[in-house]
């Protein structure tokens, strides 16, 4: 099957869409660099388009680091870090982040994101999730699907593309279960294919 390019993909949706990216975890490394160029350079530098960033797999300061390693301008990301506080990587705090304690703080985490979307109204609003995975080790399956319900119903009523990265070479795995009932589309990202 063709490769089709991810960027290409996700500029192609309207807001209020909830897309899964599927990384296969042999081709991590590279297939993560290839998300971000196309979550946040690809589409995240479109005009009036402001990326929230929620870091629970890598802190926001390795991913503001490989950002602007894409020219991505910093005044169009903002971040939601649920993990450096955990990983003891809170020393400095870096501009546009807000930090929660714990991965485990869904409701934080979601009024972050609610206050980001208020902050940055005129914008074209993006919100990245990475990763469900991560979110996963934390939380019951029970609480994280009520999470994701909640979540994305609010994100889509309000025009927002949501990308979730998901971590996966199995589609039966009970987290692409679980995403099945809430996205309208998964990506494979190595293939391109749904």
């Amino acid at each position: 099957m063709a490769t089709v390019d991810v960027g290409e993909r996700l500029r192609a949706m309207s807001g209020g869409n909830a897309v899964a990216l599927r990384i296969n975890p042999h081709e991590y490394a590279d297939q993560y660099f290839q998300v971000l160029n196309a979550t946040l350079r690809d589409v995240g530098v479109e005009t009036s388009a402001h990326t929230i960033y929620v870091s629970v797999t890598n802190p926001a300061s390795f991913v503001r680091s490989l950002a602007m390693a894409l020219d991505i301008p910093s005044d169009r990301l903002s971040f939601v870090d649920a993990i450096s506080h955990l990983m003891m990587n809170y020393r400095d705090p870096i501009p546009n982040a807000t930090y929660v304690e714990s991965p485990r703080m869904l409701e934080n985490i979601m009024l972050r994101i609610e206050y980001l979307l208020t902050k940055n109204p005129e914008a074209r609003a993006i919100v990245v999730v990475d990763s469900v995975n991560s979110l996963a080790i934390h939380n019951p399956p029970e609480l994280l699907s009520e999470f994701f319900h909640i979540l994305l119903n609010n994100l889509k009523s309000r025009q927002v593309l949501t990308i979730l990265l998901v971590v996966s070479d199995d589609e039966s795995s009970p987290i692409d279960q679980m995403l099945s009932l809430v996205v309208d589309e998964t990506i494979n990202v190595g293939s391109g294919s749904t």
